[in-house]
């Protein structure tokens, strides 16, 4: 991968994230990953992926949709929506499997969605973990067995707490790192 297109999404006017959080996930994402970042700032809309039922956006949809990004890159939409996949409650994020797309939501990812404070730094770390597993499937790796790499499976945000933002020796040797 030679680079990431970070692109906000959002729906209706709203739920595309701030640029000063794409900034800073840009920042993560570029040094854990050796590749540039780019920020994109007009808003792809989501509203098409809408479930009007479950209140919640459908992200298969959603990758379908997004433009193919150039040649070594992938596109990671970031959205504040929340998504899911029918088999699944909801999602913290998607990606193509070998492919250049991924999403990831912070929505659940907020302490707010827990009742909680806002915690900025607690989101970030989040948000980040996220990002690497979703473009860590886009690299063509699966989920991984060892419960502190980027790349384990994670359903509840308490277990994405538990993982570390990097990917353990078997995935990184995956990835020729």
């Amino acid at each position: 991968m030679q680079g990431v297109d970070l692109i906000r999404a959002g729906a209706y006017g709203r739920m595309a994230p701030a640029l000063e959080l794409l900034d800073r996930l840009a920042g993560v994402l570029a040094r854990r990953l050796g590749v540039s970042c780019h920020v994109q700032a007009p808003v792809f809309d989501i509203a098409f992926a809408e479930d009007l039922v479950r209140g919640q956006y459908y992200s298969s949809s959603v990758l379908a949709a997004l433009t193919p990004p150039a040649a070594g890159h992938a596109a990671l939409a970031v959205t504040e929506a929340d998504l899911y996949v029918p088999v699944l409650t909801f999602v913290f994020g998607e990606a193509q499997l070998g492919g250049p797309r991924a999403i990831v939501s912070a929505h659940r990812l907020r302490e707010e969605f827990y009742g909680l404070p806002r915690d900025e730094k607690k989101l970030d770390a989040r948000l980040a973990k996220e990002a690497l597993h979703e473009l860590g499937h886009t690299l063509g790796l699966r989920h991984c067995d060892d419960w502190r790499c980027v790349m384990a499976s994670s359903h509840a945000v308490e277990r994405l707490d538990l993982k570390e933002a990097q990917y353990c020796r078997h995935c990184a040797q995956r990835l020729g790192r």
